[in-house]
C-alpha cells in the first residue's frame, strides 16, 4: 500500500507541511506496510504526525491510547480543524454524556471517524470492547508509552492492561510512541505490549536550542523567578512544582506581582483545566504553574522557558518537561532549582512502598542528583543517560559550559575506584563502592567482610568530594557501565580494565556544592543603601515635599523606603510599588517627583539599574491581615475583630499598624467615632501632623497625661492611613 501513496502530497494536503521531519516518512511507510513500530522521538520531533497521517490513509479507525483526558480535546480539535466535516477525530472518555458517546459510535460505524482517542481506563470497559469488536481497527497507537514501565517517570498501572484489551478487541499493527525512554524502559514497553519484533526508530535526544541551567534553591527562589519572568516580558513559560499546594501558592504570588499566571493540576475540575489550557494556548495568560499533569500532548511551539521549582523525581521526567520549551527551534531556557533537602523529602515519600519500587525510585533520584550536582556539560550528561554519546566537550549552551569549573587531575582516584570495583567482583552500587574506598566500615561492608580486603580504604587520604564526580565522569568516559537491570551495580568496561593495566591522565571537574547553610537574602532587615549620594538627594526631596503638604517627612516616605529606592533605583510607578512601605495610593500621591529624581540621577551617572524586586507575597501570615482588612471594610468593631481572631486588642493594633505602614489604606473612622470624643481625635491628629516623628514613646511623653496608649495608637493609624497612603 505504501508504494501507491504519494506521502509528500498527502502531507501538504492535510497538514500544509512541505517536507517530513527526521524519520517521520519512514515510520509512516512502515505502519502502512503493517509493521509493529516503536518510536522514540523527543518532544517537538513530531510524534503525533506519525499516527495522524496514516490513520487518514488506512481503512478503518485508528485507536490512540493517551493518558490524560483533559488533553485529548486539544489533539482532536487539531485533527478536526484539517477537515471540512466534523467527526474525523473523536475522543471517548468519562467526560462525555450518553448522547455524546452514541454520536461518537455512530460516526465510527459510518466510517467518518479515522482517529479515536481513548484513555486506557475507557478502553478496558466491557461495553467499549464489545463495540470496538464490531468495527475495523486500522492500528493501535500507544502515546506516552513510557507509562507502561515501572522504570519510566510516569508509571500508570492501567497501561499494563493494554495488550490483553487489544487481544480482546482484535489484532492490528501497534505503534508505541514516547519522548523519553532509557534502554531498560524501551525493552519493558516492547515486552509488555507484545511487540518485540517492532521496527525501532530512535531520534537524537539532542535539542541544541535548549539552554540548561541548575541553580541552588534558596529562600529567595520566588524573587528569582519573578525577576526572570519580568526580564522576559510577554514570553510563554511553564513552571513545574511537585505538589498541588505549591502550584496554588506560587500562582497566587505571581498574580500578586502582576504576572498573568494560572495554576494547573489534577485536583482542579475539568472545565477549569480546559479553560486554563485554552487561555495559555490563546496567550491570554503567559505562565502556567503546574504539576506534571500539564503539558502532555500540548502543541504550543513557542514556550520560551520551563522552570522546575522542585527538582524532578527522574531525569526522564525532567527531559520530557524541559522538552516543552522551544519546540519551534527557537529560544528555550530550562532552569531547575536544586536543594539536597528536596531529594531527602522525595525519598521519605517512598517509605511504605514495596521494596523493589523504593529501589527503583532511589536510583532514579540518584541520577537526578548526579545531573544537578555535576559540573560537566549538562547536555553530555543528559544524552549519556539516554544512551547517546555527545561528541563534543562543550555545548556552549548550558551553565556548566558557559561558566566552566577548573579541571583537576584524577587518574589516581579513578585507578582506586576501578580496582575497588574489581575487588568487589563488580557486584555493588556507587554508594557502596565509595564507602569501600573511603574505608568506612559500615554494617553492610563488615557483614560482607569487605573491610578485610587489601583495597579497603585505599582512597582515605584523598579528598572525599572526589569520589562521586570521578565515578560519574568515568561512566561518561566509558570506563564503567551501570547495570540498570540490577539497580545500578557498577561494572568495568574493556576500557576500564585496560586503564588498570596502563593508567593514563584523567581530568575531571569537581561537583558543584549546594550549601544547605544560607542566610535569607530576602529578609526585611534594614541595610545600608547602595547609593549614599542618591539617598541624601531623596531625603532632601522628602523634606521639600513634606513642607509643601504641611506634613512630617516620615509620612511621605519612611527611611527604609528611601534606602530601598537608593538601592533598587525604581523609575516607574509599578517598580515603586515593589518598595517596602509603598502602596498604590502613596506611589500615586507622592511618587512622581521621586521617580523623576531617580531617573535623572541614573542617566547623569550612567547607572545600570539592578533588576532587583521585592516580591509581594501571599504567605500564610498575610491571611490574618486579609481577614482584618475585610472585617474593617465591613465596619466591624475592632474589639469584636480581636475576639474573632483570638487576639488581644494590643496585638490587633500591631497587625493594623503593619498593614497601614506597608502602604494599605484603612478607614477606622466608624470605630473612632464610637469610642472617642471628636476633639480628642483632633488633638492627637494635630500632634502627629506637627511632630517630626511617629515614635509612640515620644507621643506618650507629650500626650500621655491626657490620652491612653490605645487612643494615641488608634489616631496614629487614622493619621498615617489618610496622609501617607
Amino acid at each position: 500500500m505504501a508504494e501507491k501513496v504519494n506521502l509528500s502530497e498527502t502531507l501538504k494536503h492535510y497538514f500544509g507541511f512541505d517536507s517530513f521531519k527526521g524519520d517521520q516518512e519512514q515510520i509512516i511507510r512502515s505502519l502502512l506496510d503493517g509493521h509493529n513500530i516503536f518510536v522514540l522521538m523527543p518532544t517537538g520531533g513530531g510524534k503525533s504526525l506519525c499516527y495522524q497521517l496514516p490513520s487518514l490513509l488506512m481503512e478503518g479507525t485508528a485507536i490512540v491510547i493517551s493518558p490524560l483526558i483533559a488533553l485529548m480535546k486539544n489533539q482532536v480539535d487539531v485533527v478536526n480543524g484539517m477537515s471540512e466535516y466534523s467527526g474525523l477525530a473523536h475522543y471517548l472518555n468519562s467526560s462525555l454524556n450518553r448522547a455524546a458517546i452514541m454520536q461518537v459510535m455512530d460516526d465510527i460505524r459510518k466510517g467518518r471517524t479515522k482517529l479515536l482517542y481513548v484513555a486506557p481506563e475507557s478502553l478496558t470497559k466491557e461495553e467499549n470492547i464489545a463495540f470496538l469488536r464490531t468495527v475495523k481497527i486500522s492500528f493501535y497507537a500507544i502515546d506516552e508509552a513510557h507509562c507502561i514501565s515501572e522504570w519510566g517517570h510516569d508509571f500508570r498501572p492501567e497501561y499494563r492492561n493494554i495488550r490483553p484489551t487489544i487481544n480482546a478487541i482484535g489484532n492490528a499493527p501497534v505503534i508505541a510512541l514516547t519522548a523519553t525512554a532509557t534502554d531498560k524502559v524501551r525493552s519493558d514497553i516492547k515486552k509488555n505490549l507484545g511487540i518485540n519484533d517492532a521496527l525501532e526508530f530512535k531520534s537524537s535526544f539532542n535539542r541544541p536550542n535548549l539552554y540548561y541551567e541548575v541553580r541552588p534553591k534558596t529562600p529567595e527562589i520566588d524573587k528569582q523567578i519573578i525577576r526572570f519572568i519580568k526580564q522576559n516580558p510577554g514570553k510563554s513559560g511553564i513552571i513545574y512544582c511537585l505538589s498541588r499546594k505549591k502550584v496554588e501558592e506560587l500562582a497566587a504570588i505571581l498574580l500578586a506581582n502582576d504576572i498573568k499566571a494560572a495554576p494547573y493540576h489534577a485536583g482542579l475540575d475539568s472545565p477549569t483545566r480546559s479553560e486554563t489550557q485554552d487561555d495559555f494556548l490563546m496567550e491570554r495568560i503567559d505562565i502556567i504553574v503546574a504539576t506534571i499533569a500539564f503539558g502532555m500532548g500540548i502543541d504550543k511551539p513557542d514556550v520560551r522557558f520551563v522552570i522546575h521549582y522542585d527538582i524532578p523525581k527522574s531525569l526522564e521526567g525532567y527531559y520530557q518537561e524541559t522538552g516543552r520549551a522551544g519546540r519551534d527551534g527557537g529560544e528555550g531556557q530550562c532552569i531547575a532549582f536544586y536543594a539536597y533537602k528536596d531529594l531527602q523529602k522525595l525519598e521519605k515519600f517512598m517509605e511504605g512502598k514495596p521494596v523493589a519500587e523504593q529501589d527503583i525510585g532511589r536510583q532514579l533520584l540518584q541520577e537526578t542528583a548526579a545531573y544537578a550536582e555535576s559540573s560537566v556539560c549538562r547536555r553530555k550528561m543528559l544524552l549519556h543517560y539516554f544512551g547517546e554519546e555527545y561528541p563534543h566537550d562543550s555545548c556552549d549552551n548550558c551553565d556548566n559550559c558557559l561558566h566552566p569549573h577548573q579541571r583537576v587531575e584524577a587518574s589516581e582516584a579513578l585507578l582506586i575506584v576501578l580496582k575497588a570495583i574489581s575487588a568487589l567482583k563488580e557486584n555493588f552500587r556507587q554508594d557502596y563502592v565509595i564507602d569501600f574506598v573511603k574505608g568506612r566500615g559500615t554494617d553492610d561492608l563488615v557483614s560482607h567482610r569487605h573491610d578485610q580486603l587489601d583495597e579497603f580504604g585505599e582512597g582515605e587520604e584523598l579528598d572525599p568530594k572526589l569520589w562521586n564526580p570521578v565515578i560519574r565522569q568515568a561512566l561518561i568516559a566509558g570506563y564503567l557501565n551501570k547495570d540498570v537491570e540490577n539497580y545500578g551495580i557498577l561494572k568495568l568496561t574493556a576500557a576500564g580494565k585496560r586503564f588498570i593495566k596502563h593508567p593514563q591522565p584523567f581530568m575531571i571537574v569537581k561537583d558543584t556544592e549546594f550549601s544547605e547553610d544560607y542566610e535569607d537574602p530576602d529578609s526585611e532587615a534594614t541595610g545600608t543603601a547602595l547609593d549614599p549620594e542618591l539617598l541624601a538627594m531623596l531625603k532632601n526631596l522628602r523634606l521639600k515635599v513634606a513642607k509643601k503638604h504641611n506634613l512630617p517627612p516620615y509620612v511621605i516616605f519612611q527611611d527604609i523606603s528611601l534606602e530601598q529606592m537608593a538601592t533598587m533605583y525604581p523609575i516607574t510607578p509599578s517598580e515603586l510599588q515593589n518598595i517596602q512601605g509603598v502602596g498604590v495610593g502613596k506611589a500615586n500621591r507622592y511618587g512622581g517627583e521621586f521617580l523623576k529624581l531617580i531617573k535623572a540621577h541614573c542617566e547623569a551617572n550612567n547607572i545600570d539599574r539592578p533588576l532587583e524586586i521585592r516580591v509581594r507575597t501571599v504567605a500564610k501570615k498575610s491571611m490574618l491581615k486579609v481577614k482584618i482588612i475585610q472585617a474593617i471594610d465591613r465596619q466591624i468593631a475592632l474589639d469584636d475583630i480581636a475576639d474573632a481572631q483570638g487576639l488581644e486588642f494590643e496585638e490587633l493594633l500591631d497587625e493594623i499598624e503593619a498593614i497601614v505602614y506597608s502602604g494599605t489604606r484603612l478607614n477606622i473612622d466608624y470605630f473612632l467615632e464610637e469610642v472617642m470624643d471628636e476633639d480628642h481625635i483632633d488633638d492627637i491628629y494635630e500632634y502627629f501632623r506637627e511632630s517630626n516623628t511617629d515614635n509612640l514613646d515620644a507621643a506618650l511623653d507629650e500626650l500621655g497625661n491626657d490620652y491612653s496608649e490605645d487612643e494615641i495608637r488608634l489616631v496614629r493609624i487614622k493619621f498615617f492611613s489618610e496622609q501617607a497612603n
